[in-house]
């Protein structure tokens, strides 16, 4: 769908990004502007232009950053979807609904909220040697759409999100004095993006009102170049180059333009004659192998110095553009650089700065996150629904960073794609803005319009967008939209089924309805594709809120949120436990990351996976899905250098079939390898080893000496050894090294012949306490009430989800998705799992527990009821779960299992070994429970 009306190119508009003029006579328009407020759009009546406003701010920023905007209430005006609207009738949340008290569950909460019109104004002095000059407004980021006025003449109106707004005033500023009044606007209007989207919405960014980045005006030649944009061919070692030149004397120029690729000897004239107003110039420069070639390994970045001389007048007019010599495609089902295999390790970027509310234009703000992802071990970022600004760009070149950028749209919800809305047109306009703007980074590898599309007619739209950009510019390559549709014009899919957990599969996904195993991969699916696909926003594992992190929100975000359940906890008498549930539910987290991240490096001829994310998404109800904090920083449960183990250019992989053994078995697992490094591996011998909880090697070996190719899924060899040699309940460890990368994997053995204990036969196993019963337990009995999975009441915790999995983005946005809880909390060296190795969270053994449970809520038990395993509640109820405790009954003693040990549990080893530990407990000295219950608590257990 090539349409004519959508080819636009405005020269004005042309942005410089990575693009300097050293020789440029600038203004630098930061500091101080007047400002007003003006909520009832009086300015559109001329009210605010004409005037001189009073009162004070500092640009670049926002109204909040400087303090400025409306305290907020029950009617701020939000832009962003709200799920869960519990927060605005629920009795739970009323005190956060009061006056001076006012906090929201749904995101981070600004100190000041505005949105509307605002005006800026700023008095300036236009030099003598200004005249007969080229004259320009430079603002780098502004939010949203912006007028301006000179005097009193209203110049013109921008709208891009994603790119610098620019105005030519070579006309209007003539030496002398002058009045610069621009009105911003941030509220959605006939062009609508879709209101989650992440380039304007409260979720994340927040939608702020202002001007960042640089703010300068600028004097050039009449006769400058606006623009360039160069074309790698790496195959014939040239570059292609496309001036933009603006010839605005009134008449034909006759001119000279220089092509110098800086610190090298490669350069090249060539004239020109140019019409008056826009001319389109192209060259070619040879390059040779005296540039080296872009890739994450090796990000050689280059500067082109173009210069144009307008022999008539003499001027000399510089633009300077950095560029890389590389080639992004897709080689059937590959994606390549350079002719070289690329897998995507990547992470979302979803425009969350808490500190200011808006994005950084500053390099080193950049070059530190790419940095932190390199040390995670990614490649990748997708700026989700919306387009960074220069300085991510010039991060990712220097870091060798690949980037999917977006058209800073979510088009769902609130709008629709290819209905005739005006933001079709507008899709047209801010991609072709993009790409003048930011097209010559090396990074810039991958463009669609957004993220996942609604609406009736959007298969037909993308088709015709990305058939559009794929013919007009081959220096990246496109899809339809982040998480579908998969259209056959796409170079390659985004798509949300390769992952372990999916939308709305809540229990019975493979990580929550399968025993372990390490075994799966994604081939049978996108083995009916012909393009490669990339897992789409896998993931989405939470962990429990950090509440140590609440000090660090301390710019125009604040963490209510945090705050809201850091209260409810405390009244529910775990405040103590913040710490705790911070740890083991991040272990869980790794752990299911690990898996994501391995089954999709174990998928042949898999294209990658984006994350989301690597760091904490503070929106959408609270989805605290990163292994990093909103801020970047680690939280405490795993490093980097553990992280980079599982995810990284080469990672050392096993299939197993199982995880959970007993000792009459024989352990076996398949050694492969994914290796996407900077070249193949030659002559690697790789080696393994089983270990058990201390270290102690219980088993060596060496695989055959091979050579290692670029690619994955390439075998390594075969384990297999007898576990008769292993006589106890043990955890072990399968560490497989492949030159200097090492990955690992926890399995567990249990004895399949169980010691024989004295004392057990007084033990009554039952699933349901009937009178019998009752009657011996309150005589002095030992009671094991090991609940069938489903009868627990609703009342007691029976209506929770209980997976083994942490949360899944969060239940809130989610309506309610299970699982609701984040894994266990116990001691290990408790001495009723003695006999079950475990660690103080939820590993892989915990798997059958959890899939065959349900979460006792103790809220209504006496405070002092101290569990012996804990389920970690969701949090935003925070309620006392417990998956085992004990107590005393009468003269007798309990312990009540919300996990079902006795159904099917010839199938279940692990049901087997915790009965075993927990009934060898009981028969034993330590079994002393001291808090007292009586048979009416235990009894409205069941249903």
């Amino acid at each position: 769908m090539k349409k004519l009306s959508y080819l636009i190119v405005i020269f004005s508009l042309f942005i410089f990004s990575c693009q300097t003029r050293p020789d440029q006579q600038m203004i630098d328009l930061s500091g101080t502007w007047k400002y007003a407020l003006d909520p009832s759009d009086q300015g559109i009546a001329e009210a605010w232009f004409g005037q001189s406003l009073s009162d004070s701010l500092t640009l670049p920023g926002s109204l909040s950053s400087n303090g400025i905007g409306y305290d907020l209430s029950l009617a701020t005006p939000w832009t962003g979807q709200i799920v869960d609207s519990s927060f605005f009738k629920e009795p739970e949340y009323a005190r956060y609904r009061e006056e001076g008290n006012l906090k929201i569950p749904f995101w981070l909460q600004p100190l000041k909220y505005y949105q509307g019109a605002a005006w800026y104004q700023k008095e300036i002095t236009v030099p003598e040697n200004w005249n007969d000059r080229s004259i320009s407004l430079f603002l780098e980021r502004c939010h949203w759409e912006s007028r301006l006025w000179v005097d009193d003449q209203e110049v013109e109106m921008r709208n891009s999100l994603g790119t610098p707004h620019r105005y030519d005033l070579t006309h209007m500023l003539t030496p002398g004095k002058h009045r610069l009044t621009l009105c911003i606007d941030n509220r959605t209007k006939e062009i609508d993006p879709g209101i989650n989207s992440h380039s304007i919405s409260d979720h994340t960014q927040t939608n702020w009102n202002g001007v960042v980045g640089e703010l300068f005006l600028e004097a050039r030649p009449l006769v400058n170049i606006q623009n360039i944009q160069v074309y790698p061919d790496v195959k014939n070692r040239k570059i292609a180059v496309n001036a933009a030149v603006s010839n605005s004397t009134g008449k034909p120029a006759s001119v000279n333009l220089t092509l110098q690729v800086e610190g090298t000897s490669r350069q090249k004239s060539a004239n020109f004659e140019l019409k008056e107003g826009e001319n389109e110039l192209e060259l070619e420069l040879e390059t040779g192998d005296d540039l080296k070639l872009w890739n994450e390994f090796h990000p050689n970045v280059y500067s082109l110095k173009t210069t144009l001389e307008d022999k008539t007048s003499g001027q000399t007019d510089v633009l300077t553009s950095t560029f890389g010599m590389r080639e992004f495609q897709v080689v059937g089902k590959q994606l390549q650089i350079n002719g070289q295999p690329v897998f995507l390790r990547g992470t979302l970027e979803c425009a969350v700065f808490p500190k200011t509310g808006y994005p950084p234009t500053d390099l080193e703000s950049w070059a530190r996150i790419f940095r932190i992802c390199r040390e995670h071990g990614l490649n990748h970022m997708r700026f989700h629904s919306w387009c960074p600004p220069k300085a991510a760009f010039v991060a990712a070149d220097r870091a060798g960073f690949y980037l999917q950028v977006e058209c800073s749209s979510w088009a769902n919800q609130s709008t629709t794609l290819g209905d005739g809305k005006p933001f079709d047109q507008y899709l047209y306009e801010e991609s072709e803005r993009m790409i003048a703007a930011y097209g010559n980074h090396p990074s810039f590898c991958m463009m669609t319009y957004g993220n996942e599309p609604g609406g009736p007619n959007y298969h037909e739209f993308l088709t015709g967008f990305v058939s559009y950009w794929k013919e007009k510019d081959k220096r990246r390559i496109y899809t339809s939209g982040a998480g579908w549709p998969n259209l056959p014009v796409s170079d390659f899919l985004s798509d949300s089924n390769p992952r372990i957990q999916r939308w709305g599969e809540e229990l019975n996904s493979i990580i929550n309805a399968q025993a372990p195993q390490t075994g799966y991969d994604w081939s049978a699916y996108s083995d009916t594709f012909s393009q490669p696909v990339v897992s789409h926003e896998i993931g989405q594992w939470c962990v429990y809120p950090n509440f140590k992190e609440i000090e660090k929100y301390d710019g125009v975000l604040r963490a209510r949120n945090f705050e809201i359940f850091r209260e409810t906890l405390k009244e529910n008498g775990m405040e103590q436990l913040a710490d705790s549930f911070l740890l083991a539910s991040g272990k869980l987290q790794a752990l299911c990351y690990k898996a994501d991240i391995e089954a999709a490096l174990r998928t042949k001829n898999f294209g990658g996976f984006q994350l989301l994310d690597l760091h904490d998404f503070p929106g959408q109800g609270t989805a605290l899905v990163g292994v990093l904090d909103a801020f970047w920083d680690e939280k405490g449960y795993i490093s980097s250098e553990e992280y980079r183990r599982f995810c990284n250019s080469t990672v050392p992989l096993a299939r197993m079939k199982k995880q959970v053994f007993t000792n009459d078995e024989t352990f076996k697992a398949t050694v492969e390898v994914a290796h996407y490094g900077e070249n193949p591996l030659g002559a690697i011998s790789p080696e393994w080893k089983i270990t058990d909880k201390n270290g102690k090697i219980i088993q060596t070996g060496k695989l055959e000496q091979t050579d290692i190719p670029i690619g994955n899924a390439i075998k390594l060899g075969d384990i297999s050894f007898p576990l008769d040699q292993v006589l106890k309940p043990e955890k072990l460890t399968l560490e497989v090294t492949v030159g200097s990368f090492a990955n690992s994997w926890d399995f567990w053995v249990y004895p399949a012949k169980k010691e024989a204990i004295a004392g057990t036969d007084k033990i009554r196993v039952v699933q349901r306490m009937d009178d019998a019963t009752k009657n011996y337990l309150e005589d002095g009995g030992t009671v094991l009430l090991s609940l069938k999975k489903g009868t627990l009441s609703d009342q007691m915790g029976g209506n929770i989800k209980t997976g083994f999995s942490s949360i899944f983005w969060n239940t809130a946005w989610t309506k309610g998705q299970g699982p609701h809880t984040l894994g266990v909390l116990c001691n290990p060296a408790h001495p009723a799992l003695a006999e079950f190795p475990s660690e103080y969270h939820s590993n892989w053994q915990w798997r059958d527990a959890m899939s065959h449970s349900g979460s006792i809520n103790l809220s209504s038990f006496p405070s002092e009821l101290r569990p012996i395993v804990r389920v970690i509640d969701d949090w935003f109820t925070n309620r006392p779960l417990a998956l085992l405790f004990e107590a005393k009954v009468g003269k007798g003693k309990i312990v009540v299992s919300g996990i079902d040990l006795i159904s099917g549990a010839e199938n279940r080893p692990e049901a087997q070994q915790l009965l075993f530990s927990l009934k060898k407990y009981m028969a034993g000295t330590h079994f002393n429970p001291t808090t007292e219950l009586n048979t009416e608590n235990i009894e409205k257990l069941v249903k």
